[in-house]
């Protein structure tokens, strides 16, 4: 751990943009925490994700928790430069905070400084000093939205050490019955199956999608529009492969048009989408009733629009499957749409349940790309309500943990 965080302050000598970030951040954190009054009356409440996709787990909680009992303090923390620039100035907290490096010493200072009446952790954060230091504070101690499996550090024979970390929650909400299984299979009872808050947090997200009028000028008159959240150069080159293999024009009738989100929207990347595309996409900073009309293509390069964009197609293609891992499939799923990713999909519990529901397919190449997508689109409606219907059946975890850590009501009995 020392090791790492030692690699991490060398890339920031030497001019590493993200290692910069999150020096510079965690020894702010300290520095501010440490200047203010502990206020022990507060009823502090300590959230921390990991980056941008562990904090919309955290999400639903900390609104809920703004929303019923408002005089609580609550301080979220993030350890990703991504998600602390994107959510520094979330408004339902009442502060964000890079968390500072995990250190016996730094653990005891962050702590000391914040005074937290309880800490709530997100799916895969275990920062051993941090751990170890709330537990004997004896600090309330949580990990919502949890997902193990048996290839993890916890279960390796050499593991044992971090088998015993897990001993520091006062409770672990997993997502899953295989992870309540391989906790328990293990030692670790004090745990129970609530699901995933991703699911609310995206239902509520796509309760009021924004319109959008280059969509929708866009969009007019096709009824066979993909939408491609979050991809990568790889997930892009099949995409731009299967767009060449359409008939040029308007885009009307069974011609299909494709809006593309990419993960990164750097000049250099956005560069190398346009050779793809040869001249068949439009920015859409750039699009104007005239030159909308005549592309298959557009190109969201701005930030934050995808959720809304969703409504507008009749089948999603998710990004990132060709790399480390698929990016969010619950959010197209919660419009009703069917679901078309890569092969590294297998650590998502998510997209395994839309393939069971006949809803999701994976694919590996072009051809299989060019056949998901023909029956995606074929079969939107059937597909899209197999979607939709999975969504629903996951929801209810953001009403199952806040009830039992804010209502008291004791683990593992059903929501009321």
């Amino acid at each position: 751990m020392y090791l790492y965080f030692l690699l991490i302050r060398i890339a920031a000598l030497f001019g590493h943009k993200k290692a910069r970030l999150l020096v510079r951040g965690q020894a702010e954190t300290l520095k501010v925490l440490t200047a203010k009054r502990p206020d022990s009356t507060s009823g502090l409440i300590w959230l921390h994700a990991a980056s941008v996709g562990e904090f919309e787990q955290a999400r639903p909680l900390i609104e809920r928790l703004r929303s019923e009992q408002p005089q609580r303090r609550i301080i979220v923390t993030f350890f990703s430069p991504s998600g602390y620039e994107m959510r520094k100035n979330y408004n339902q907290a009442d502060g964000v905070y890079y968390l500072p490096f995990a250190t016996r010493r730094n653990a005891r200072r962050f702590l000391d400084a914040l005074q937290p009446d309880m800490a709530i952790f997100v799916k895969y954060e275990f920062w051993p000093a941090y751990l170890r230091e709330l537990k004997k504070r004896n600090i309330p101690t949580y990990s919502i939205s949890a997902i193990f499996r048996p290839e993890q550090l916890f279960f390796r024979p050499w593991g044992k050490a971090h088998l015993a970390l897990l001993n520091c929650f006062t409770h672990i909400y997993v997502q899953d019955e295989a992870s309540l299984r391989l906790l328990q299979s293990h030692g670790v009872t004090h745990t129970s199956v609530a699901g995933d808050t991703r699911f609310d947090r995206m239902a509520e997200v796509t309760s009021h999608p924004k319109q959008i009028p280059v969509i929708e000028q866009f969009t007019a008159g096709c009824d066979r529009v993909i939408v491609a959240g979050s991809t990568w150069p790889e997930d892009e080159q099949l995409l731009a492969e299967f767009i060449s293999s359409l008939p040029t024009g308007e885009g009307g009738g069974r011609d299909s048009k494709l809006i593309l989100v990419p993960h990164e929207i750097d000049e250099k990347h956005l560069h190398q989408i346009f050779e793809m595309f040869e001249g068949r996409m439009v920015r859409f900073t750039r699009a104007t009733p005239v030159n909308i009309r005549h592309t298959q293509v557009l190109v969201v390069d701005t930030m934050g629009l995808l959720s809304s964009i969703y409504p507008y197609g009749q089948a999603a293609y998710i990004g990132g499957g060709f790399g480390v891992g698929i990016h969010n499939t619950i959010e197209a799923a919660a419009y009703g749409m069917p679901v078309i990713f890569g092969p590294n999909y297998h650590h998502f519990r998510e997209a395994k349940g839309l393939i069971a529901a006949g809803a999701a397919e994976s694919i590996s190449n072009y051809t299989e790309l060019e056949q998901a997508l023909t029956r995606a689109l074929d079969n939107h409606a059937e597909m899209g309500a197999k979607a939709a219907a999975y969504v629903r059946s996951e929801l209810g975890a953001t009403d199952k943990i806040y009830n039992e850590l804010f209502n008291h009501q004791p683990p593992g009995q059903p929501v009321v």
